[in-house]
Formats: structure tokens, C-alpha cells, sequence
């Protein structure tokens, strides 16, 4: 029975022997894991509102993030990107479970083979399909991971 490394580990995938001197990415690999906390009050936000969540620095690995509500949005979605992607984290989809955190992440970006991100990124919440509801709170977290 063969042994399989991780990517991470053997360099590539499938490999069953870690390359002589191969060193693992340290953006993703016994990396630390830090946050970035976005908390929103809703006030009837519009579909032409943002919602600025913060910045992952350059160098960084998205690793996943939580939405968490104690009010549904109903039918207003949430996408969480860029301005340039908007969706690059998170496809957009109503929340509609409350006080319960929804974890997020795409595999295309978490699973990237060079995930480490070449400048500042600004994360943000974009609003779709109908407004946010009149009050309510809304947390947002993103966590990542930087070489040490």
C-alpha cells in the first residue's frame, strides 16, 4: 500500500517520497493563523453598498471565513471578494440561519498552488438581490496565515 505526502509536503501531488531538501511553504505549512473581524449593524444597506471587512497583507494565504448573523438577510445575498472579484471568496447566497457561524472559502482560492497573495488585498462584502434587513448585527471573520 502506497503512502501519499500531502502537496504541501512532496512538492506535488500524489508523491510517495518527500524530495530530498524540500521545504514546505510557510504561508501555509506550520504557518500562524490570524483574524480579521469585520461587525456590521445592518440599516437597510443597499445592493449598491459595500461592506468593508479589512486587509489581507501581501504575502498572505486565505485560509477560510465565518458569517455569522442574529437576523436573517432573507433574501438579500452576500458575496465576499474584491472590488476586481467579488465573489473571489465567497459566492453570493442569502443568511439565513442565524447565530450560528457559516463557515466559506473556495477551493480554487484555498487550495491554490501558490496561494501567498502578490499585493494588499481589500476584502469586502458586496450586497445583492435586495437590501439587509432594517437592524440587526452581522460578524464577518477572515482568517489567514503568513509565514512566521
Amino acid at each position: 500500500m502506497a503512502n501519499y505526502y500531502s502537496t504541501e509536503l512532496g512538492g506535488s501531488a500524489n508523491q510517495t517520497a518527500i524530495p530530498t531538501g524540500r521545504k514546505p511553504n510557510g504561508t501555509v505549512y506550520n504557518a500562524r493563523l490570524k483574524r480579521l473581524r469585520g461587525t456590521f449593524t445592518f440599516n437597510t444597506q443597499t445592493t449598491s453598498d459595500t461592506l468593508q471587512v479589512g486587509t489581507i497583507p501581501s504575502g498572505a494565504t486565505f485560509a477560510f471565513g465565518a458569517i455569522t448573523t442574529d437576523t436573517s438577510t432573507s433574501t438579500a445575498t452576500l458575496a465576499v471578494g474584491t472590488s476586481a472579484s467579488t465573489a473571489k471568496y465567497k459566492a453570493a447566497g442569502a443568511v439565513t440561519t442565524t447565530d450560528v457561524p457559516q463557515l466559506f472559502g473556495k477551493q480554487a482560492v484555498v487550495g491554490a498552488a501558490d496561494p501567498g497573495l502578490s499585493a494588499d488585498e481589500t476584502v469586502i462584502v458586496t450586497i445583492g438581490t435586495a437590501s439587509l434587513p432594517a437592524s440587526g448585527t452581522m460578524t464577518v471573520d477572515l482568517y489567514y496565515s503568513i509565514a512566521n
